[in-house]
């Protein structure tokens, strides 16, 4: 099959690269998205060797489930051993022998095909386009947010960071929040969240410090993390979403002193994602970018790391 991967220096196109072991479901890709923590493996995170990719959308063409073969679907990233304690309480992300697609010990979506097992796979609604299921599985990543914190409605919210992630969560917290900020750096991506009445705001002022009760750290920098500790109100909370290969340290004195609450976030349920996809209560058409074929993988992601670009495809 035709992939691109990444031999942990640099990425390479191989149109003969081996087709996924037999034993799990067949999907033909139709569409992938380059992440952020696509970009961040390229500079060392988590050592990964292989085919990169985890937002994807295809079709299945192979499964012991009959069922399954013919639809289209997404898939969630993380697939447990089925026999550790993780894996019986159902946190199959958590499982230590786990795999994740195109990030840890499994090839992604980078390629004309992936295989993934039959739990990990979510049939789309036909009002779902290619373009927008490709965006489920970070948009679950958004909803995660609410599972582990019970938000009052009454909380100013902050979300720091203007990419992709960033802009669905800005969506996601503002269905239970009127008062929800984005901090960024590109008056481009910020105008984009204009329509969804988010406030945006392009530095901190002395009036943005500590005024907040809830901050999302979602720039993909260390950076983020300071300017991060700066908005949050003493004993208020932050949520931690970058995946960063940087090791510079990180000043966790302010949350000792402050009391700050931090939690680390990642992946989420799909089933609150695709409604919300279905119901148009979340909308993510205005981050579509281009797309790419897969052979013109170099200038994809140099257009996906350019600052003012959002999502990016590659088209197998």
């Amino acid at each position: 099959m035709k992939a691109t991967y990444f031999d942990g220096k640099q990425m390479k196109y191989d149109e003969n690269y081996p087709d996924p072991k037999p034993g799990e479901s067949l999907v033909r890709v139709s569409l992938a998205g380059i992440c952020g923590t696509d970009l961040e493996i390229l500079d060392g995170y988590m050592q990964y060797n292989g085919v990169l990719g985890h937002e994807f959308v295809g079709v299945v063409e192979k499964s012991e489930n009959p069922d399954l073969v013919g639809k289209r679907v997404v898939g969630e990233i993380n697939a447990g051993c089925n026999k550790c304690d993780s894996c019986k309480k159902g946190m199959q992300r958590h499982c230590p022998n786990r795999t994740v697609l195109g990030i840890l010990k499994r090839d992604g979506a980078f390629a004309e095909f992936l295989a993934l097992p039959e739990e990990n796979l979510h049939v789309i609604p036909d009002s779902i386009t290619d373009e927008q299921a490709v965006f489920v599985e970070p948009l679950a990543a958004a909803f995660e947010i609410k599972e582990q914190v019970s938000i009052n409605p009454d909380w100013k919210v902050a979300v720091v960071g203007d990419g992709r992630l960033a802009q669905m969560i800005c969506q996601v917290l503002k269905l239970s929040c009127l008062d929800v900020t984005c901090f960024g750096r590109h008056e481009t991506k910020l105008s984009h969240l204009e329509k969804f009445e988010i406030k945006t705001r392009i530095g901190i002022t002395p009036s943005d410090s500590q005024s907040y009760d809830l901050v999302v750290e979602a720039t993909g920098s260390n950076s983020g993390f300071a300017d991060t500790m700066k908005l949050v109100k003493p004993r208020g909370t932050v949520i931690l979403k970058s995946t960063i290969a940087s090791r510079e340290n990180l000043d966790l004195t302010p949350t000792v002193v402050n009391e700050i609450t931090l939690i680390g976030s990642r992946c989420g349920l799909f089933k609150p994602a695709i409604d919300a996809l279905v119901t148009g209560i979340v909308s993510v058409d205005s981050m579509i970018d281009s797309t790419f074929p897969l052979e013109k993988f170099t200038d994809a992601i140099n257009h996906a790391k350019k600052p003012d670009t959002l999502k990016v495809f590659l088209k197998p």
